[in-house]
Order: structure tokens, then sequence, then C-alpha cells
């Protein structure tokens, strides 16, 4: 298994050893970094989906108050 050296703030290297005493700190930080992946994949998906989106509104047809106000009052009829 390859090692990776993280270069961290001394008072985040005391509450981690201090949170996860006792624990496989090598395995917490494996859980850590694969929620740090599977967040950073779904916001690219959620502004992958955003930007379609956008892109969706730009070709769809534009309706006026008034044609909305029409087809409701012709539904309700």
């Amino acid at each position: 298994m390859p090692t990776v050296n993280f270069s961290v703030p001394e008072d985040v290297k005391e509450a981690f050893n201090n949170t996860f005493e006792g624990q496989n700190k090598s395995a917490v930080i494996a859980d850590l970094m694969r929620e740090a992946v599977d967040r950073a994949k779904g916001q690219q998906r959620a502004k992958e989906a955003y930007q379609r989106i956008l892109l969706r509104r730009q070709r769809a047809p534009v309706i006026t108050d008034t044609q909305i106000r029409a087809a409701r009052e012709e539904c309700r009829a």
C-alpha cells in the first residue's frame, strides 16, 4: 500500500490524534479521503446538472405571463 505525506497545522494534528486515539489512523484517513473524493464528485455532478439546466432554459420557448394565465384558465374550464 502506498504512503502519502501531508503537512497539516499542529492544532489539526493534535485534534485528530485526540479524537481518533486508539483507532487505526491510516484507516480513518483513508475513509476521510474516500468521503472527500465522493463529495467532490457529487459537487461536480451538481455543477454539470446546473449547467445543463441553464442550457435547456436558453432553448426553452419564451412564454409571457398572459399566455400562462390563459393556459391556467383554459385548464380550469
